[in-house]
């Protein structure tokens, strides 16, 4: 493994968001106070609890996965798609770098900004409600895997996307919708049995159960099951970034040479 390629990666990556930081910091703790407005005020003064915590400690959980999927999906997706817009992606690919490291490097720091958002919008949490965290070590395994997986999600979709619409069309139709059905802002028991057994085929509902179960103890299918599904998730995406890059799909510059772990010598871009 070359380190100090994926650092390269990593660290570029990481100044661009630095740059930003001020940005980076006050747009999740707007957007969480919103929804503490809205939902805590509206909505929690409808609902004081659920199955014994607070509603408005209730949906921390949920508005953190929402956050920190859609912040590692778009951060990854935009960091891979990018150079290939404007064209800087070969000079990457001409370097005697390997694909592993690649994807180490920018999933790497996408997964990094993710967890950021995540912290940021738990400590902005705090502020509103009283929070306990009955299992942290869960709760930050649940979180960096979460961070992982959607960052793979998100490196696959840059690598999809023709144009910067397309960056934005599964994070909007697919993962949004999916997070905000999937449970996080209501228990799933709430919903008619029926509506119960169609929301189990959501995937959202087993991060975000797992999740809540590591604040407050409370999942809405077992645990086990959560952590199944994340690794499953994240075990998926490994595979098809693997198709991608033995295929070269969208790209055939993309294509891994035949040597397993081999690297590309420097100045060849094609496969």
């Amino acid at each position: 493994m070359n380190w100090t390629a994926v650092l390269s990666i990593y660290r570029f990556e990481m100044a661009r968001f630095f740059r930003t930081i001020l940005q980076s910091f006050i747009s999740p703790v707007i957007s969480t106070s919103l929804y503490f407005v809205v939902f805590g005020a509206a909505i929690g003064s409808r609902i004081d609890e659920v199955e014994g915590v607070s509603y408005g400690a209730f949906i921390v959980p949920g508005l953190i996965m929402l956050s920190v999927m859609s912040q590692a999906i778009s951060n990854a997706s935009f960091a891979i798609y990018f150079p290939k817009f404007i064209g800087t992606i070969y000079e990457l690919l001409s370097a005697p770098i390997n694909f592993p490291e690649i994807v180490l490097g920018y999933a790497g720091a996408a997964a990094t900004k993710a967890l950021f958002i995540g912290v940021v919008i738990l400590a902005t949490s705090a502020l509103f409600v009283d929070l306990q965290i009955l299992h942290p070590v869960a709760m930050l395994a649940f979180l960096v895997l979460t961070c992982i997986s959607f960052s793979l999600l998100g490196f696959i979709i840059g690598i999809w996307a023709k144009s910067f619409e397309q960056l934005q069309l599964v994070p909007l139709l697919v993962v949004t919708p999916l997070v905000f059905l999937g449970g996080s802002f209501y228990s799933i028991s709430m919903l008619p049995p029926a509506w119960q057994t169609v929301t189990l085929f959501n995937p959202v509902v087993y991060l975000v159960s797992g999740f809540r179960w590591s604040f407050f103890g409370m999942a809405d299918v077992p645990v086990g099951l959560s952590l199944l599904a994340i690794l499953g998730f994240t075990a998926l995406c490994l595979g098809v970034i693997w198709w991608i890059f033995r295929t070269g799909w969208r790209d055939p510059q993309l294509r891994a040479p035949s040597g397993a772990g081999e690297t590309r010598p420097v100045g060849c871009r094609g496969a």
